[in-house]
């Protein structure tokens, strides 16, 4: 069951894009899918969501989202580069207007020297424009996982807005 707050911000990003005529895919690893569960947890979701690719391995990365393997070896899959990929990969593969993407180090292992657990990398693209941010949240996986739901839905809404 998601948090109520989550489900409020889920039904306004919806009511936001929905008024703008835009449709949004979302390519997700270490939330494992729950942006695009918040999402279509509200009724009428569909109006707006078109996709949920969830990409866990490097390989789903690559095959699903067109991330270059070299980009993967390169950065490694949790960096802004990847991100960024995910995002115009699921832009490019689900014909949405705008695509989210996250990719980081939910814990509580995983974490490699420079990338602590709570590390992640969030992507947005729309037609001609990319962004992408880093972040490192405190707490526990759930508490990672939720804190880059709502963070995902913030720049979706800066990218949309």
């Amino acid at each position: 069951m998601l948090p109520q707050e989550t489900l409020e911000e889920a039904r306004a990003l919806l009511a936001l894009l929905e008024s703008r005529g835009l449709r949004l895919a979302t390519a997700e690893s270490c939330t494992g899918g729950l942006i695009a569960a918040a999402l279509t947890a509200i009724a009428g979701s569909s109006a707006v969501v078109t996709h949920g690719f969830v990409t866990y391995s490097n390989e789903a990365k690559r095959d699903v989202l067109d991330v270059p393997w070299g980009v993967l070896e390169g950065y490694g899959a949790v960096s802004d580069s990847v991100a960024r990929r995910m995002a115009e990969g699921a832009l490019a593969r689900s014909g949405a207007d705008v695509a989210v993407s996250c990719t980081g180090i939910a814990g509580p292992g995983g974490a490699t020297p420079g990338k602590p657990v709570g590390l992640v990398h969030l992507g947005v693209a729309m037609r001609g424009e990319t962004r992408a941010i880093r972040r490192v949240f405190p707490g526990d996986r759930a508490a990672v996982r939720a804190a880059t739901v709502a963070e995902g839905f913030a720049l979706v809404r800066a990218i949309a807005g």
